[in-house]
């Protein structure tokens, strides 16, 4: 398996960097996996396309710190999405990607502005049609989707994936019900391209882990966002830092979505169907004013949901509410006023380091761990 490979590679590559360990000066550690192979980064660790949170600023400081940023785009118009990406590559000469809604209804046009400003990387959190995977591939754009079952990282590779990033129900935001440690073993086991492991991970034990399991690198979302580099207003993060618990709610957008517990969650998990079908269709308006999108073009959109999730019209109604309930929070600053996607990880979380010092930390621990093991084999 390629996991498997460059777990091993990984292993080898443990003593590179200065002898001190974390803490020396000189040069630093280095563990080239596939991933780090495919995209061209310096390490194996990704920084997730998170709404309102990945944008321009949060993204080149992981692209210089030598990981992979993700800009978020499904909260951007294709014209703000064409200065966001300009913006980092006026911070950053390091690859980047772009994340993109597959059953946007200008999924194409999107794909279109990846491949004219040549975007190294174009993930998806569902999985997009065998199509624009061609077209990005004949363009030279890597294409990693996301995926949160087996079935569906065969389906995407076997359409030519790149490689797969595979979230566990551990991870913030939509999640399902399996965590990494069942369902990565899974993945690389079925899939013959880089697997990327994301739901659960913030340091560099975690790290070697997922090496240790067959991944080529692991994915942050949380993480990222408590850090120095993110946007996120300073009163949103302290309460993350002084939260320890998740719930997973349908009551945000009619799918299972991992949030910070909070009293606005709990009001709508109390809410009923009706109040909450008004709140939906408010943020509705409000998204459409902000977006610039047309009701027709939202619509669309939600046929376009529906169909790829089978959800019924409420629930589509319902999705509304994310993008104007994360805003509210992750821009506005009112974390009482909206919802604060998370990763069970929060709990463990209460530092806001910078993107180079977090990231060259976690390679720093995950080789160290890597370096030891052979210390437990039996000879």
């Amino acid at each position: 398996m390629t996991g498997a490979a460059g777990a091993a590679g990984a292993a080898g590559a443990a003593g590179a960097g200065s002898a001190g360990g974390a803490g020396g000066a000189g040069s630093e550690r280095v563990l080239e996996t596939p991933l780090t192979r495919l995209v061209g980064v310096r390490h194996p660790v990704v920084q997730t396309g998170m709404g309102w949170v990945a944008g321009p600023r949060l993204v080149s400081a992981v692209a210089n710190a030598g990981g992979l940023g993700i800009l978020a785009s499904a909260t951007m118009t294709p014209e703000r999405l064409r200065l966001a990406v300009h913006e980092v590559k006026d911070r950053t000469d390091a690859p980047f990607g772009v994340n993109l809604r597959a059953d946007a209804g200008d999924a194409d046009d999107r794909v279109d502005l990846l491949i004219k400003e040549g975007v190294r990387v174009a993930s998806f959190a569902l999985a997009p049609r065998r199509e624009l995977i061609a077209k990005l591939k004949d363009a030279g754009v890597v294409v990693i989707p996301s995926v949160g079952a087996r079935r569906h990282a065969e389906k995407v590779a076997a359409w030519g994936a790149d490689a797969v990033l595979v979230q566990g129900g551990e991870g913030g935001g939509h999640t399902g019900p399996v965590a990494t440690t069942l369902l990565l073993p899974q993945v690389v086991d079925a899939v013959d391209v880089p697997v990327i492991a994301a739901g659960g991970f913030f340091d560099g034990r975690g790290l070697a882990a997922a090496l240790a399991y067959g991944a080529s690198g692991v994915a942050m979302g949380t993480r990222f966002l408590l850090t120095s580099d993110s946007s996120v207003p300073d009163e949103v993060k302290r309460v993350y830092l002084g939260m320890a618990e998740t719930v997973v709610t349908r009551q945000v957008d009619g799918m299972p979505h991992r949030v910070l517990r909070s009293d606005l969650v709990n009001a709508l998990e109390d809410a009923g169907r009706v109040s909450g079908l008004v709140r939906a269709l408010r943020n509705a308006a409000r998204f459409r004013r902000i977006s610039g999108m047309s009701w027709r073009a939202m619509l669309a959109d939600g046929r376009a949901m529906r169909h790829g999730r089978d959800l019924s019209w409420s629930q589509v109604l319902m999705a509304a509410n994310t993008p104007m309930l994360l805003k509210a929070a992750m821009v506005d600053g009112r974390p009482d006023l909206g919802v604060m996607a998370s990763g069970q990880v929060v709990a463990v979380i209460d530092d806001l380091p910078g993107c180079a010092e977090l990231i060259g930390g976690i390679v720093a621990q995950a080789a160290e761990v890597l370096a030891r093991q052979p210390s437990y084999l039996v000879r």
